[in-house]
């Protein structure tokens, strides 16, 4: 994908994040601001790794040596995309922390029906 393709998407997904989390006091906006742009740019790439991962699976076949069978082993991706995919769930989580008490659950509730990949 196309470095261009790649930030309209992000620019997408900021903009999704944003009316979301429309609801985040003023006094906390600048730190959230940051936090939606991780969010984005992380939800973008989750999708790309999901991409890879769906067409050539978690784990490929490896060897030591020509004299070893080979065995299953997890692929480098599907490494950091399980790392990626909790970072971009903590920020969720610290975005829904910032919201008044009484739009919280609106907002879970928003992200779980827009939680799907891809």
């Amino acid at each position: 994908m196309s470095l261009a393709k790649r930030n309209e998407k992000v620019r997408t997904e900021q903009k999704r994040l944003m009316a979301q989390f429309s609801d985040i006091p003023p006094n906390k906006k600048s730190l959230a601001y940051g936090l939606i742009i991780q969010a984005a740019r992380l939800r973008v790439a989750l999708n790309e790794m999901w991409e890879d991962i769906s067409k050539k699976g978690y784990y490929t076949l490896f060897k030591q040596s020509e004299q070893q069978d080979p065995y299953e082993r997890e692929r480098p991706i599907a490494k950091l995309y399980n790392a990626q995919e909790t970072s971009y769930q903590r920020i969720i989580k610290q975005l829904i922390d910032l919201l008044p008490d009484e739009k919280i659950e609106e907002v879970e509730k928003k992200q779980v029906e827009s939680s799907e990949l891809l």
